[in-house]
């Protein structure tokens, strides 16, 4: 079977519909990105071109393929306890609070679930070791219906669990084991401390908030310029004063309205 190429044209077109509608920035050096990735989808569906394709993206009563498409134009790679630093200004900071007021926590681009449970499972460790309330909770969010319901089902490969120490393995995991070994599912008591829901960050925001902490890690990448400080700002106005706010370490840090300081590389503050 032949490979399934596409127009400059096309390529434009489908450019324009991923970033008008879920933000989704590609230039020209994308190309071979959006034929490998779509072509065998495609050919799946019994489709005969892109031409095909799009028509059935600008269908709004396809929005399941649209989902679709979004889910394999970006990579949702990720694990447990990514960019541990993070993680320990946060046990830190909440520490140094000396509070048990109810603490709110959203992961804004939120993937598979490994951010929010990771999150989880240190707080429950705070809760139970008297630094933080029982009173928290996180809301954890994503464009992707796909991982959203991944996330729900809370079963991992073991090796996205490789920064989890056994203790917590012990306290919050449960190992597969014959046709499951080698998966992990997260205990239902971790689990329920994260609610799920789909959202679109390049759209307007209500309903949420406000947080103490939000974690925005390794999706602006996706986004042109423009998008970028749209996002960070719309996020940043479900921040508390005070907040704490998170990029990916190497993303650096976003040119955007809302003041904020500096706290270590991909960690900042929300001014009260």
């Amino acid at each position: 079977m032949s490979i399934i190429t596409f127009s400059d044209r096309e390529f434009q077109r489908i450019s324009d519909i991923m970033y008008q509608a879920a933000g989704l920035s590609f230039n020209d050096s994308k190309k071979s990105l959006i034929q490998s990735r779509l072509a065998p989808r495609i050919q799946r569906i019994g489709l005969a071109s892109f031409g095909d394709y799009i028509a059935l993206l600008e269908d709004e009563s396809q929005a399941t393929e649209f989902q679709m498409a979004v889910d394999m134009l970006t990579t949702n790679e990720t694990y447990f306890f990514r960019e541990p630093k993070h993680y320990d200004l946060l046990e830190q900071e909440l520490t140094a609070r000396k509070s048990r007021a109810t603490l709110a926590i959203w992961s804004a681009a939120s993937s598979f679930g490994d951010e929010a449970y990771s999150t989880a499972m240190l707080l429950s460790d705070m809760q139970v070791q008297g630094r933080v309330g029982p009173d928290w909770s996180i809301l954890a969010t994503d464009i992707s219906h796909r991982v959203l319901l991944s996330a729900k089902e809370a079963i991992y490969p073991e090796d996205r669990l490789r920064a989890v120490s056994p203790e917590r393995l012990r306290r919050y995991c449960l190992r597969g084991e014959g046709e499951s070994e080698g998966q992990v599912l997260i205990q239902d008591k971790i689990r329920q401390r994260v609610q799920f829901g789909r959202l679109n960050l390049c759209q307007p925001i209500d309903g949420i908030g406000p947080f103490d902490v939000i974690f925005l890690r390794n999706v602006l990448i996706y986004f042109d310029i423009p998008t970028k400080i749209a996002v960070v700002d719309r996020v940043l106005a479900a921040l508390k004063p005070g907040g704490l706010f998170f990029l990916g370490t190497a993303e650096g840090r976003v040119n955007c309205q809302t003041p904020l300081q500096t706290v270590q590389p991909g960690a900042f503050r929300k001014p009260a």
